[in-house]
């Protein structure tokens, strides 16, 4: 069995920035600043984020996790009014998306999941906005487990054992990212990281960081579940 594990801002869809607004009006709602306009949130966690965007501001960590709550609160209702607002790009999935799901979903020793930055109620709010159906990911790792993104593979597979009785070795995990943070994430327990270029970072950048292989896009079905599967 192979548990395949998709990002999602950048690899499963593009929400042209929705996420990005949403945490900025949520941080000035619950903080009084947006942080550091020019901070880049791609690979990062949710909390990872604001933690590091308030440090940045001058709050203390004990402040920071006391209004954590209240923050992701105002973040998550911010981010279902971007993802639905008249005026604004709406969100789309990658390229090669939906046939490349469809073409995993039909492999019996595969079991597809979920490794993302995003707490658990933006990422069924993103994967809503572009009909993705959520329970087709049957394990997964949020921004919400923990804060730190490379704690994320041994939380997903730890609950692939709980959740399904599937006991699977780090070298049978396979995490598709867009980011150097989503193909170094797993390497402290062998997993396999395959790069997709539709971020914002190329394929030469992605492949600096020597993931398994670098797609520009994942819409050649049949090379990327080879990729999966070697």
């Amino acid at each position: 069995m192979k548990l395949v594990l998709f990002d999602i801002d950048g690899t499963l869809l593009w929400s042209d920035g929705a996420g990005r607004r949403a945490m900025e009006n949520a941080l000035l709602r619950v903080f009084g600043t947006t942080g550091d306009t020019s901070y880049r949130y791609d690979g990062k966690t949710d909390r990872q984020i604001a933690r590091e965007q308030m440090r940045e501001a001058g709050f203390t960590d004990a402040t920071i996790s006391s209004r954590l709550d209240d923050l992701l609160n105002e973040y998550v209702h911010g981010l279902q009014s971007e993802l639905t607002r008249e005026g604004v790009t709406p969100a789309r999935l990658c390229d090669g998306i939906p046939p490349l799901l469809d073409a995993l979903r039909g492999k019996s020793d595969v079991t597809l999941g979920l490794l993302t930055g995003n707490i658990e109620r933006g990422a069924r709010a993103k994967l809503k906005a572009v009909q993705v159906d959520f329970d087709q990911f049957r394990v997964n790792a949020f921004g919400c487990d923990h804060e730190d993104r490379p704690e994320l593979p041994a939380v997903a597979q730890r609950r692939a054992l709980d959740l399904l009785g599937l006991d699977i070795a780090g070298d049978r995990i396979v995490i598709i990212g867009d980011t150097p943070a989503d193909i170094h994430c797993g390497r402290s327990l062998g997993v396999r990281a395959i790069g997709v270029a539709t971020g914002r970072y190329s394929t030469e950048d992605l492949a600096a960081h020597n993931p398994a292989a670098v797609f520009a896009n994942l819409a050649d079905t049949d090379a990327v579940v080879s990729a999966i599967l070697a």
